[in-house]
């Protein structure tokens, strides 16, 4: 076999043997069983009684797994009480030592995305901005 021809397959082995397991982890990662279920959600907050008719003035972003982040100003507090109650935002509770004005100046919250893999898309209205900040202790105040 010629030199050149050599140098030839010695590299493709080469590739293939360094390169052919990092692929196969690449696709490993990405394959439908990963080792955890997406949870990624974006909340959206404006004045008005619907979201239709509201312009979102504030968003954030909010990912539970597999670590917390995103721009949530308490991600890891706000990801700890979506677990406590499986993600379900009518199980977040207003706390009981807050004291809120009767005023109506509606607020609506709308947060999209997933939750350990299932898609979420939640629409509420609050009668002011207190009332809203009350429900949970960080889900909503942002």
């Amino acid at each position: 076999m010629p030199n050149t021809a050599r140098w030839a397959a010695t590299i493709t082995l080469t590739a293939t043997a360094v390169c052919g397991p990092l692929a196969g982890t690449a696709l490993a990662a990405s394959s439908p069983t990963a080792l955890y279920a997406p949870s990624s959600l974006v909340f959206t907050t404006g004045h008005g009684e619907i979201a239709a008719e509201a312009t979102p003035e504030r968003a954030v972003t909010l990912n539970c797994a597999p670590t917390a982040s995103g721009t949530h100003p308490a991600a890891v507090s706000a990801c700890a009480e979506l677990r406590a109650v499986g993600g379900d935002f009518d199980a977040l509770a207003a706390r009981s030592d807050v004291l809120c004005t009767r005023e109506y100046d509606p607020v609506v919250v709308t947060v999209d995305g997933v939750w350990q893999g299932k898609r979420v898309s939640y629409e509420r209205t609050f009668p002011n901005e207190c009332v809203k900040e009350s429900y949970g202790t960080t889900v909503f105040t942002y």
